[in-house]
């Protein structure tokens, strides 16, 4: 018999297809000593009983409590970490005044890796205590404290992707918080790509150099077309807000007579470990390049409600095939729970599709077939952020990393509303999604190893 590091028995939801959830009900998942799902068995295979009987009450068996369930570790596929430090203030003010009154000030700190380490060590903890376990982080323009960053969630047991975020555009950063010049953007980036790889070579769950762009207006021509060549050179991940907000789109067209994922292609930023921020005002050509390039897009639900100016069409960009997953943009987002977000995601979704303006005919006032489920926002906080990364994440399924999430909806001071025992596991699911709370996160689990716990 094939010996396990770990085996984890109870009942499980993930993604089956970007609509269904498939419920694994009673399953084994055998672990492998790398943290992979190496085998899932369910109650009716003949190893069954014959793995329980070779498992049970040895300290590497783990069953849950009744009440209990797994879902896979959510992927935060935006999160501004210096941020974390402002959430929940100023939103609600233009996306051009908040940064530069409140957002470009806070990030300047972090030139002091005292501050930066408070901070970012308490949004690691945050992030993880709400369940995800993987994390799209933006840093700041500081080499060192972006480093510490990486450190910070290879200690913890994230698995962070992180970028030196790159602003070298004198017309549009202020003096006090940019880049020194264009080569030493470029040179700050190479370095920090060649010191996190090599932090992930003692890294079980890894970490990743993520070549980070703020957004094209921060950036010069010669600063994006470095950044393309050093992502092709080190082949690492691409992040990037693209067409966010009216002002942002409009700043774009008028700077390159194109929309912003045509301009990023141009600079070879756009590829299948891309992943690109907010996109409300993508066009069919926009979407048809992303689906040809690979290229994702992180939806930020509560955030585009503060300062995107238009609610995405997520379901229509998944019927072109563009890659999707979920962020919740600390801070223009006030939540750093993908709970809040998945469900947020819904609300928006109907919005879209059903009209907001009540002088309108019902008929006029929306746009039809704009509706997501909550099945779908799962799967974008789950599945499609893994696709979007391009990493084997995401799912409780056979060679998936075994990141998890244990929910108790029986706790007593945040229980679930389920009186009946026998309750059909798809409504279960659905109390899930829309009403737990970080303390109802009993364990998080990242690459078979445990990094959080509220026992």
């Amino acid at each position: 018999m094939t010996k396990y590091a770990r085996i984890f028995q109870g009942t499980a939801f993930t993604s089956k297809t970007q609509k269904e959830v498939e419920i694994l009900h009673n399953y084994l998942f055998c672990i492998n000593a790398s943290g992979i799902i190496e085998k899932i068995v369910s109650p009716e295979d003949v190893d069954y009983h014959t793995l329980l009987e070779a498992y049970e009450g040895e300290e590497n068996f783990h069953r849950l409590d009744d009440g209990q369930y797994f879902l896979p570790g959510f992927i935060d596929l935006h999160v501004h970490a210096p941020q974390w430090a402002q959430a929940g203030t100023a939103l609600d003010i233009p996306l051009y005044d908040w940064l530069n009154t409140y957002t470009f000030p806070i990030e300047s700190k972090f030139s002091d890796l005292e501050f930066a380490e408070n901070v970012y060590e308490d949004v690691v903890n945050t992030l993880l205590a709400n369940g995800t376990t993987t994390a799209l982080y933006f840093a700041t323009v500081h080499k060192e404290a972006s480093l510490l960053l990486a450190e910070i969630c290879a200690n913890k047991g994230q698995r962070g992707l992180v970028g030196k975020v790159v602003m070298d555009n004198p017309e549009q950063n202020p003096t006090f918080y940019r880049d020194a010049t264009t080569q030493t953007a470029l040179a700050d980036t190479e370095e920090f790509i060649i010191a996190v790889k090599e932090l992930a070579k003692t890294t079980k769950q890894g970490v990743y150099p993520v070549v980070t762009p703020r957004f094209i207006p921060s950036c010069t021509d010669d600063a994006l077309k470095g950044l393309g060549e050093l992502a092709a050179k080190y082949d690492t991940h691409i992040q990037s807000h693209c067409s966010e907000s009216d002002w942002e789109h409009g700043y774009v067209q008028d700077r390159f007579q194109k929309n912003d994922a045509f301009a990023l292609h141009d600079f070879g930023l756009l590829s299948k470990k891309s992943v690109m921020a907010h996109c409300n005002f993508l066009n069919d050509d926009d979407a048809d390049l992303f689906a040809k390039t690979g290229t994702a897009v992180c939806h930020c639900p509560i955030s585009n409600a503060y300062f995107a100016n238009s609610v995405i069409p997520i379901a229509h960009l998944h019927s072109k095939g563009v890659e999707i997953g979920l962020g919740s943009d600390i801070s223009g987002g006030f939540s750093p729970s993908l709970f809040d977000n998945a469900r947020q995601a819904v609300m928006s979704s109907r919005m879209l599709e059903d009209g907001v303006n009540p002088s309108l005919p019902a008929e006029e006032r929306g746009v039809p077939a704009s509706r997501i489920t909550i099945n779908e926002a799962f799967y974008l906080a789950t599945a499609g952020g893994g696709e979007s990364l391009s990493l084997p994440i995401g799912r409780l399924a056979e060679n998936y990393a075994w990141d998890a999430q244990i929910i108790d909806t029986k706790l007593a001071t945040a229980k679930l509303p389920i009186f009946d025992e026998s309750e059909d596991l798809n409504d279960v699911f659905q109390k899930i999604m829309y009403l737990v709370r970080p303390e109802n996160i009993r364990e998080v689990w990242i690459q078979g190893e445990r990094v959080h716990s509220r026992k």
